[in-house]
């Protein structure tokens, strides 16, 4: 089938913080990233600050406002620190927007060109689930450190790395009712397929319920799976999240390592902290998911899950939320052939994360 929105690859995720300063620090200091690019009063950027993250092929841009009526400010106001703008790299801007829009998007920002001594960038938007931007950045005529406006501070600094290397997948969570709609908004709209469909018997503990769609785009580099919550007994981790980020949005951003062990160790020496996952889960792993490389007592240690497809397996691990709202977390992930999603995990998963609803006193 032609493929009327091709896509090279994420670009960036761009965050609306409360402060970029502090927020920048925390992601160098925390997940090992790199502050190399700048825009602020100092470069001539009047109305908002932003610090570009970098490790490996992973981007996040961290942006405050410097007014409170800055539609930022008003973000941060409604949802908290969190994630704005998918960022995608395409090899046409101006096309990804007109065709998008064409089958039913709502456009966000007309195509746009900045220019400066590095060349031009081509960029236009689309309203995503929520108040999330799908953004669309050609660089093909640009060769800058990220964008114009901005100023290279250093260059990204390998020392600091802690072994994440790309965005695996980023996920959203929306209304109950809600998911259907957007699985189909991508579909229609930029041309992506469903790649897996999780129920609520596949995804539920005693208390609460999820259901999920992964979508992907043509080349399967693009994969964001939707997230809607399920009837239970009790409030739901994708309720809690629509509560506290006053809507839908992106729930988690998962990174890939080819380390897991050593990435796990050092973030747990910087201070990040991780769902607990009970040693009885590691009781008779290796009869359930088959054999693995590594050791599983380490594993145990660290509180790395794992899971097994009919391609492999892989090694996953989730963060507690990295804002005082219960909204956005991050997930580390090293696949080992597994194309899959840590279905086999669900169950575990969903208990840890129930135990810290309860401490908050939401479940």
């Amino acid at each position: 089938m032609n493929d009327f929105c091709p896509i090279n690859c994420f670009d960036h995720l761009e965050l609306y913080v409360g402060n970029a300063k502090q927020a920048a620090l925390f992601y160098a200091k925390f997940f090992g990233f790199t502050n190399t690019a700048y825009r602020g009063l100092e470069t001539g950027s009047r109305k908002v600050t932003s610090y570009v993250m970098q490790q490996g092929n992973i981007c996040f841009v961290l942006s405050t406002a410097l007014s409170p009526d800055h539609p930022i400010s008003q973000s941060v106001l409604k949802h908290g620190d969190g994630v704005a703008v998918i960022a995608l790299e395409v090899p046409d801007a101006v096309s990804a927007y007109k065709e998008t829009i064409k089958r039913g998007a709502m456009g966000a920002i007309p195509p746009t060109e900045e220019e400066d001594r590095d060349g031009m960038l081509h960029y236009a938007a689309i309203h995503g689930y929520g108040d999330t931007l799908i953004k669309f950045v050609d660089r093909s005529d640009y060769s800058g450190v990220f964008a114009p406006g901005f100023e290279r501070l250093h260059y990204a600094d390998k020392s600091k790395f802690v072994g994440l290397h790309s965005i695996d997948h980023v996920v959203g969570n929306v209304e109950f009712g809600a998911m259907e709609q957007w699985v189909q908004f991508f579909a229609n709209t930029m041309g992506f397929s469903l790649l897996v469909h999780f129920d609520e018997q596949a995804i539920s503990t005693e208390y609460s319920a999820l259901m999920s769609k992964v979508m992907q785009d043509g080349t399967g580099k693009i994969k964001l799976p939707i997230n809607e919550p399920a009837k239970g007994k009790r409030k739901s981790q994708i309720e809690e999240y629509l509560e506290y980020n006053n809507g839908s949005g992106v729930q988690h951003i998962a990174c890939a390592t080819n380390n897991m062990i050593e990435t796990v160790v050092q973030m747990r020496a910087a201070g990040v902290k991780f769902l607990h996952i009970p040693k009885t889960y590691y009781e008779n792993l290796e009869k359930r998911v088959g054999k693995i490389d590594g050791s599983i007592k380490q594993l145990a240690e660290l509180g790395i899950l794992v899971d097994r497809d009919e391609d492999g397996y892989l090694l996953q691990i989730f963060t507690e939320p990295v804002q005082d709202r219960p909204t956005l977390f991050f997930e580390i992930i090293e696949r080992h052939g597994a194309q899959s999603f840590g279905e086999g995990n669900f169950k575990s998963l969903f208990e840890a994360i129930e135990h810290e609803q309860s401490l908050r006193g939401n479940l």
